[in-house]
């Protein structure tokens, strides 16, 4: 992060102090102490807009590991890989499942082709992941690998389930659209999912608690419940209204991923005069799709979209600025997005 944005966050999570990689302490004059039972106040990703503390109890993340340990079958036999941020929970929860089974964990800098080759010749059989990493490295030889932080792959292999959840949830609670024991999923009129377990946040850092008085988190996430299977359509302010009709990036983006060309897409709403908001994506082309035209990939979002999906703009970009969890960052995009070049029919 930026000094800047390391700064505001410790203002916000109130801390009292830094301590440093070789283990020097800083002191913070604006710290405010955490309350008793509180074990952990960790920030979210801040994808969407400034990241937020969430306080965490002993209690609740001894019931989360307690209960997805149990969903993925735990024990000391098992060898965890901690690859991915420990600055928020998917990574954090690898190290407090390998402590809290007794486990064997081994915990690298990076997730990469070497790392995970390394790791599973020493003997380690599960892990987490982010979905953007999938592309380049072999799972295989995992028994089970966690993928969260962002959309997963239509087709994962076995091996691998896809989670959802938030910092709020200490990380997964559904798995492969199924919730694991112990959690509730309702949706609510507006099509928004609620969530309510025994290891929710006790509250954010500001002292705002976001759970209603029964006890049920309101996620901004939309999506369906149906038949005890959850589909998550993304956040509420993700959907786009263009023309009347309504688009989810999320459908738009898994389109244009099948397209040959295409190595990496964000998509998203940009304010228009005439539409309220079109669908606009930026692209990572192959190395030989440089004359690709906005037409080429318009019409292939037509095959299996409505007409209205496909992308009135399309920006050619070196890469997609993303969190250490996968997140794309919108803010980055919007921000720079005088700076690409379109493409044109």
């Amino acid at each position: 992060m930026p000094v800047a944005a390391r700064k505001n966050l410790l203002k916000q999570l109130k801390a009292s102090s830094l301590v440093d990689a070789d283990g020097s302490r800083l002191k913070v004059s604006t710290g405010e102490p955490v309350e008793e039972g509180d074990a952990l106040v960790v920030a979210t990703s801040g994808s969407t807009g400034e990241p937020k503390g969430v306080v965490h109890t002993h209690n609740s993340i001894q019931a989360a590991m307690t209960n997805t340990g149990a969903r993925l079958g735990c024990s000391a036999a098992d060898h965890w890989l901690a690859c991915i941020s420990l600055a928020h929970v998917g990574g954090l929860s690898v190290v407090l499942r390998a402590l809290h089974f007794g486990s064997q964990l081994t915990i690298e800098r990076r997730a990469d082709r070497e790392t995970i080759e390394s790791a599973v010749k020493n003997g380690a059989n599960m892990t987490s992941l982010v979905p953007t990493i999938l592309h380049s490295v072999d799972i295989s030889n995992f028994r089970t690998v966690l993928i969260g932080g962002a959309h997963a792959p239509k087709r994962l292999p076995s091996n691998a389930i896809a989670t959802y959840g938030l910092t709020e949830t200490f990380g997964g609670v559904v798995y492969n659209g199924t919730p694991i024991d112990g959690v509730e999923i309702r949706i609510a009129q507006d099509g928004e999912i609620e969530i309510r377990c025994n290891w929710l946040l006790r509250t954010y850092r500001n002292g705002f608690d976001p759970k209603n008085r029964d006890g049920w988190l309101l996620t901004g996430d939309l999506g369906e419940f149906d038949n005890g299977k959850l589909s998550v359509f993304g956040r509420k302010d993700d959907l786009i209204k263009t023309g009347g009709f309504k688009v989810w990036p999320i459908t738009v983006e898994a389109s244009l991923r099948e397209h040959d060309a295409v190595v990496d897409v964000a998509v998203a709403g940009m304010p228009d005069e005439k539409w309220g908001q079109i669908v606009t994506a930026w692209v990572v082309l192959q190395p030989d799709a440089m004359r690709l035209r906005l037409e080429d990939l318009t019409k292939h979002v037509r095959l299996t979209l409505p007409d209205y999906c496909a992308p009135k703009k399309i920006y050619r970009v070196e890469q997609i600025p993303r969190s250490s969890l996968g997140k794309t960052l919108m803010n980055e995009l919007f921000q720079q997005s005088n700076k690409f070049k379109a493409l044109h029919e």
